[in-house]
C-alpha cells in the first residue's frame, strides 16, 4: 500500500507556487516564538480561569444569577489577561515596529527608527525589579534619547530566559527588518 504523503518522490502540484500566509509583508508578525515561561504562565492563568468559569456556572445554577454573572465577568477578564500575556512582545510589519506590553502598545513607523542594536547591559529578570547582566535589543527613535526607551527584547525576559540562541535569532531578524524598511 503506497503512502504518497510520506514519500519524497511524489509529484508536486501546480498549486505549490502560491504564496504562503507568512509571506504577506503587510501583516504584523512576531519574528520569534513565545517562550516557555510566557506560555507556562498563560496556561496556569487559563487553568485558573476555567475554575472561575466553572464556579460561575455552579453559582448561576444555584439561583444566584447576579453572583454568577459577576463570577463570569471575572472569568472573562482572566481569559483576556491570559490572551494579552501571550500577545506581548515585538511585532514587525511593513508599516513599522510594534512593541506590545501588557497594558500599552507602542507602534513606531520605520521612518522614525534611527537604529536597532543589541547591547550588553543590566536587564530585568522576568520583568521583576532584580537585574542581571545580559543583552538587550534597543530601539533608537528620531528625536528621543535612546536611554529613555525600554528594551524591546532581553535575554532574561519571559520569551528568552535560558534561550540565548533564540534571542540572537530574534534580534537579528528585527535588525534585518529595520535595515530593510528604514529609510536612508
Amino acid at each position: 500500500m503506497p503512502l504518497p504523503f510520506l514519500t519524497a518522490d511524489r509529484a508536486f502540484d501546480a498549486a505549490d507556487d502560491v504564496a504562503l500566509p507568512f509571506d504577506d509583508r503587510e501583516r504584523w508578525r512576531r519574528p520569534y516564538r513565545p517562550g516557555p515561561w510566557r506560555v507556562g504562565v498563560a496556561a496556569l492563568v487559563l487553568l485558573v480561569a476555567s475554575f472561575v468559569l466553572l464556579s460561575a456556572v455552579v453559582i448561576a445554577l444555584t439561583g444566584a444569577v447576579a453572583g454568577g454573572a459577576a463570577c463570569l465577568g471575572v472569568g472573562l477578564v482572566v481569559v483576556a489577561a491570559a490572551l494579552r500575556l501571550l500577545r506581548m512582545g515585538v511585532w514587525v510589519g511593513a508599516r513599522g515596529l510594534r512593541h506590545v506590553g501588557f497594558l500599552i502598545t507602542r507602534t513606531t513607523p520605520w521612518a522614525q527608527v534611527v537604529s536597532v542594536r543589541t547591547v550588553q547591559q543590566p536587564v530585568r529578570w522576568l520583568g521583576l525589579p532584580r537585574t542581571v547582566q545580559g543583552q538587550a535589543l534597543l530601539l533608537g527613535r528620531r528625536g528621543r534619547p535612546q536611554e529613555s526607551a525600554p528594551p524591546l527584547l532581553t535575554t532574561h525576559n519571559a520569551d528568552f530566559l535560558g534561550r540565548v540562541t533564540a534571542f540572537d535569532r530574534a534580534a537579528d531578524m528585527v535588525e534585518a527588518w529595520a535595515e530593510e524598511y528604514r529609510p536612508r
